[in-house]
């Protein structure tokens, strides 16, 4: 933001909240305040409205083809592609110039999620073993980004910012993973002509960026043609949301020098029209203008500028929307009793057992065999921390248990397991690192 520029009346009101958005933490506040109001809301005496609320159908179409859904499978298959469109983004971006764009920078955090990602998924089978449950081995493999990084923020100014990449690696690893399990192993019966027609649609996509289209409205309309062939093939339709996000267009059509050669010859140009003392600028100035906003256009990536205009959305509305949408679970006089079941406790002993020790296992393993190394300024015992916040699976755990469990009984025991496991695993890996910086 250009700075000494005076603000209008709006952006006076809203220069706060926008501060607060861009605080790394405040999407994890915000998505914690959506488990409570759901928690509180549905054991209140207001319990009835919450559940009949997100059972409530929506339709949308035209004459006979019409997509008619209750309110959690609007937010759960449509608003959650949206928020794996994201994830989507994030990793084309990681894999072509982020902390997963080389070997050297990858081998450390894939390792990783591997561990993190295998470990859980065994002690919950083991838990389990022979049961219908046993179905649900994915839902302690998830990392939440969100609250681990608010923890993360939260535990002290002075942990190496080498940790915070790690961790946000680890877990962009992490959703590859889950996108992959959810891909492979959550997906009923398959209607083959209507994953066809999106594959079509998909192929599309792929050709528009291949000739140069840069268009956000292409990809967003044929993109939603994709999803709506995944949504009636089977395939669980946030799938697309992934897909769609690798079409769209990394790379800008002019280079940075190209771009600050350019920017300095139309500011000359500008500086050289004569004012014409008025609130309207000169048609030469606006001329300037447009070039200066055309030339902006052509130096940003597509994939950078929607994520940048998504990310908020899916932040501060998107995933605290679905916390809330599935979060209310019943805590009543038998709730303790409740919880002691093979699915609580494989999802709980699974999330914080299980995510610390494949983590560390594995990071111990690849940095003794020389195959990485811990990153810059960190120690074991922040990484302690780190693989014990990783434990917090929450919204995607709680997602996955929701594919795992068309059964809402098992559905519920798996939400009381990831419920505590993630206040657990937040707890001890918040208080982990806070001793770190304390000691230091």
């Amino acid at each position: 933001m250009i700075k000494n520029l005076p603000k209008t009346p709006i952006e006076k009101i809203i220069a706060p909240v926008s501060r607060f958005i861009h605080l790394e933490y405040t999407s994890g506040i915000v998505l914690l305040i959506s488990v409570v109001v759901a928690i509180i809301w549905a054991n209140s005496a207001f319990g009835e409205s919450y559940h009949h609320l997100w059972e409530t159908h929506f339709k949308v179409g035209l004459g006979q083809h019409v997509l008619d859904k209750p309110l959690h499978i609007w937010i759960n298959d449509g608003l959650m592609a949206l928020f794996f469109f994201v994830i989507g983004l994030e990793l084309k971006r990681e894999f072509m110039e982020g902390e997963l764009s080389t070997f050297s920078k990858a081998i450390l955090p894939m390792t990783a999620a591997l561990g993190g990602m295998l470990v859980p998924a065994g002690i919950y089978v083991l838990f389990n073993l022979g049961s219908n449950a046993q179905h649900g081995w994915g839902i302690p493999m998830a990392t939440d980004i969100a609250f681990a990084l608010a923890l993360l923020s939260m535990a002290g100014k002075h942990i190496p910012a080498s940790i915070k990449v790690f961790l946000s690696a680890l877990a962009v690893a992490d959703d590859l993973g889950a996108v992959l399990v959810i891909a492979f192993f959550y997906t009923g019966s398959v209607n083959f002509i209507a994953l066809g027609i999106a594959g079509l649609f998909l192929l599309l996509l792929v050709i528009g960026n291949a000739m140069g289209i840069r268009n956000s409205a292409f990809y967003l309309i044929v993109g939603i043609v994709v999803w709506i062939g995944f949504l009636l093939s089977g395939v669980h339709a946030t799938l697309a949301g992934v897909l769609v996000a690798f079409t769209i267009p990394a790379r800008t059509r002019i280079d940075e020098h190209v771009y600050s050669n350019a920017l300095r010859r139309l500011s000359d140009d500008f500086d050289r029209e004569i004012p014409n003392n008025s609130s309207l600028t000169t048609p030469g100035q606006h001329r300037t203008i447009r070039q200066v906003k055309d030339l902006s256009t052509a130096a940003e990536t597509p994939l950078q500028k929607i994520e940048h205009a998504l990310h908020p959305y899916v932040a501060f509305l998107i995933m605290p929307l679905f916390a809330l949408a599935n979060s209310g679970i019943m805590i009543g006089s038998d709730f303790f009793s409740a919880i002691v079941n093979p699915v609580s406790t494989g999802v709980i002993v699974g999330l914080v057992v299980g995510k610390f020790t494949g983590i560390m296992l594995f990071c111990y393993m690849m940095v003794k065999l020389g195959f990485a190394r811990l990153p810059e300024g960190a120690t074991w015992r922040q990484m302690t921390g780190i693989s014990l916040l990783a434990g917090i699976g929450f919204t995607m755990s709680l997602f996955i248990s929701g594919l795992a469990f068309p059964d809402p009984h098992l559905a519920d025991q798996a939400k009381y397991g990831i419920l505590i496991a993630s206040v657990t695993a937040g707890l001890l890996g918040t208080l982990v690192l806070r001793s770190t910086v304390n000691k230091g």
